[in-house]
């Protein structure tokens, strides 16, 4: 069996939703006019409550980004419908011949029903993920130049005479005591002589 295209069942969905709507704002206002035209009195209570399970039906499709569930709610909705006015077709109903018609109608809405809920099940798969190429970062050492080119390029570095330790905290270091001169608290820098 063919199913209709995403945007076409979708489209089908609307159009089930709003039918939903108007059929269940129709048993909620005229129960009794229904269940008459049937020769089912006494149901109204029960024709008012499927309406009010319609109209819930027909807003959870009209808002649903994926109405595929409340579709499927439906097809669960028309069996219901078809078992309630299966109990119509007594011998001594003389309104026989309108439920027989009725249920002629919800059974051909059933089968859209169950159309659109294959389709949109059908449509609702997860997408085919793009594969994306793996880039090799195997030969990167994250170095500008190559290591032997590197190599000993700092042996003649002098530090700038901004990063060296300030005149101020030169007598804080220690340099006669560690043996490093200019470079521990309390000693002299190189060149200079200790503060008393």
């Amino acid at each position: 069996m063919d199913t209709p295209s995403a945007d076409t069942a979708h489209s089908m969905a609307r159009g089930l939703g709003w039918f939903s709507i108007g059929l269940g704002v129709a048993e909620v206002l005229a129960p009794r006019a229904l269940t008459r035209c049937l020769g089912m009195g006494g149901n109204e209570q029960l024709v008012r409550a499927y309406g009010l399970r319609e109209i819930a039906t027909g807003i959870g499709i009209l808002s649903s980004d994926k109405p595929a569930a409340w579709i499927w709610g439906r097809v669960g909705g028309d069996a219901l419908d078809m078992a309630t006015l299966a109990t119509g077709l007594q011998p001594d109903n003389p309104k026989k011949d309108n439920v027989e018609m009725a249920l002629a109608a919800v059974a051909g809405v059933a089968a859209l029903d169950v159309v659109c809920g294959v389709s949109l099940a059908r449509h609702a798969g997860p997408k085919p993920r793009r594969r994306l190429t793996a880039i090799d970062y195997g030969r990167r050492s994250g170095f500008p130049k190559p290591a032997e080119q590197m190599r000993g390029a700092a042996r003649d570095f002098e530090v700038p005479r901004d990063m060296r330790t300030p005149e101020a905290l030169r007598p804080f270091l220690i340099g006669s005591a560690t043996g490093l001169p200019g470079t521990g608290l309390g000693g002299a820098a190189p060149g200079t002589t200790p503060s008393n």
